[in-house]
């Protein structure tokens, strides 16, 4: 399907509010009203926060009542030592829709949020009218591991070292290296801005984010995407930015297909972040698809 171009403005985020669960405040923010529609709940991919959705709230809080959260471990929410999971994250999802938006809500994720996302939809249906995936991340069941060697083992054991991540944490939080690596995942080389690079360098100087960059590598193999989709009953609509050097779009776009034939999608000439990166073909889409959908 063709995406509709719109124009979208720049303005500052919404005013910062925070939620207490299970002993941390989590920051969320909030705009727009409902104008009988679902509220929308965007949730932010890895090293990202509600930051990297200010060009779609100040478009979509127009016709919608627009919520963004940082999971925990991100963004302005505490960097808590626990074990970080998608069974976390949907618990922090289901149970924020539940005390605090009090209303089921279309969930909208992108790369790791998405997976977040999908667990909720799934798993927890009553807090879902509907899913918005946007380069979704998680693993099918088929994606089958071959056994690592002897030497594979010890190498990954000293590449995960308390030390190793360290210093790799260390390396990835430069702004030079974060700028390279947006530049390689974007295609709209004017989007990676110093004011991108200011919004996720920031919550990577908070303390205790070393230890979650680690634990978030080490997080416990949670459900299959294909299950995941199998339990689903709630409209999807997929939007991939086909340009991802990290996800092959096409060939990832075929699986969900194959195990919700009824989805909608669509495929940009866009990077990983294809809402942050091509926002002008990402909010109409979001934006017509509710429309049309509730």
């Amino acid at each position: 399907m063709s995406a509709t171009v719109s124009p979208h403005v720049l303005a500052e985020n919404p005013p910062s509010q925070f939620w207490r669960w299970r002993g941390y405040d989590i920051h969320y923010v909030q705009a727009g009203t409902s104008q009988g529609k679902p509220p929308l709940l965007l949730v932010h991919g890895f090293g990202a926060s509600t930051d990297h959705w200010r060009k779609n709230i100040t478009v979509l809080q127009q016709d919608f009542s627009v919520w963004a959260i940082d999971l925990l471990g991100f963004g302005r929410s505490p960097k808590a030592p626990i074990v970080y999971s998608g069974t976390l994250w949907r618990d922090q999802l289901r149970d924020f829709i539940n005390e605090v938006i009090s209303e089921p809500v279309v969930l909208a994720g992108n790369s790791l949020g998405g997976y977040a996302s999908l667990c909720a939809a799934a798993q927890c249906p009553e807090v879902a009218k509907g899913l918005i995936l946007l380069n979704s991340a998680g693993p099918f069941s088929d994606q089958v591991k071959a056994q690592p060697s002897p030497w594979k083992k010890a190498l990954r054991k000293v590449l995960f070292s308390p030390l190793s991540t360290q210093l790799i944490f260390q390396y990835t939080k430069r702004r030079a290296t974060i700028r390279k690596t947006l530049q390689k995942v974007y295609v709209n080389q004017e989007a990676v801005t110093e004011r991108l690079i200011d919004e996720i360098q920031r919550p990577a100087n908070d303390p205790g984010a070393a230890k979650v960059f680690a634990a978030v590598f080490n997080t416990p193999e949670g459900a299959k995407v294909d299950h995941l989709l199998e339990e689903l009953d709630r409209p999807l609509l997929m939007i991939w930015g086909e340009k991802d050097p990290w996800i092959r779009a096409r060939e990832r776009g075929a699986k969900f297909k194959q195990h919700c034939p009824n989805l909608v999608e669509y495929y940009l000439e866009s990077g990983h972040c294809p809402h942050d990166d091509t926002p002008e073909l990402v909010n109409p889409l979001i934006r017509d698809w509710l429309h049309q959908t509730f």
